[in-house]
């Protein structure tokens, strides 16, 4: 599949300063990034370098206090009327009184969909996270990463063309993980939606993403920004290849470098 050059999210000198009790906080400074139509961009670093901020500042969920961030050509805020991304949480978050079914058509429900369009879009999205067939049972009836792939499937439920990740799979075991980085994958693949991913995790910084954002520790900065030239198709057992193991080792060094600065 051939990568587009329209550009999903595009920042430009982006800082936000915290106000608290004790003085005022730089979360991020002079950020700039371009995200693409069908990338999947891996934001990684040590915690508190505004990995997850970044992403809510995407989300509007907080507001940056210098230069500028534009969604789909919008204002964060406008894409989020639009209904323009999907988030999935680092917590499944799922409410344990509504079956999974009832959980995904959620957003469906707020924005109006008919029963029928719901009843659709419900069945497609468990079948994209390999779910059909648990649309009746309880978030507390299934395992940890089941639940979050319900999370998934109620983030793509209204088919928004961007999936906002904060660490979906940083509380499960590895296996578990490795089984949803192969899942994700495919969802990626077969839906072509374009992904921002936060993670603490270098091999699955390495293993999911066409571009790897280094962030350096608070005030957050992009230290560096990887292309990555494995291939689309991924086994987990690309891991263990001098390719990838030549990206993982310049995220390393990335993150070593930016924690050179005194903060």
């Amino acid at each position: 599949m051939s990568k587009s050059n329209e550009t999903v999210v595009a920042a430009n000198k982006l800082g936000l300063v915290f106000e608290t009790g004790d003085g005022p906080v730089t979360a991020l400074t002079d950020v700039n990034l371009d995200v693409k139509k069908g990338d999947f961009v891996s934001f990684i670093g040590p915690s508190g370098c505004g990995k997850t901020t970044f992403l809510r500042v995407i989300a509007d969920l907080e507001k940056p206090t210098s230069g500028t961030i534009l969604v789909n050509g919008m204002s964060p805020e406008q894409a989020r009327h639009s209904r323009a991304y999907g988030y999935v949480f680092q917590a499944a978050a799922l409410y344990p009184w509504r079956t999974i079914e009832k959980n995904i058509a959620l957003p469906l429900e707020i924005m109006g969909y008919s029963r029928s369009e719901q009843s659709a879009r419900i069945a497609r999205t468990l079948d994209l996270v390999n779910l059909s067939g648990f649309a009746k049972k309880f978030p507390w009836q299934l395992s940890g990463g089941m639940q979050q792939r319900a999370s998934i499937a109620r983030a793509l439920a209204f088919d928004a063309d961007l999936l906002l990740m904060d660490e979906p799979f940083g509380a499960l075991d590895e296996i578990v993980r490795d089984h949803l980085n192969e899942e994700l994958l495919k969802l990626w693949d077969r839906t072509n939606k374009t992904i921002c991913f936060v993670t603490h995790s270098i091999p699955e910084a390495v293993y999911l993403s066409t571009k790897i954002v280094v962030m350096s520790p608070r005030p957050g900065r992009v230290t560096d920004i990887i292309e990555s030239p494995l291939p689309r198709e991924r086994p987990l057992d690309i891991r263990e290849t001098p390719e990838f193991l030549e990206i993982a080792h310049r995220v390393r060094d990335g993150l070593r470098a930016g924690h050179s600065y005194e903060v």
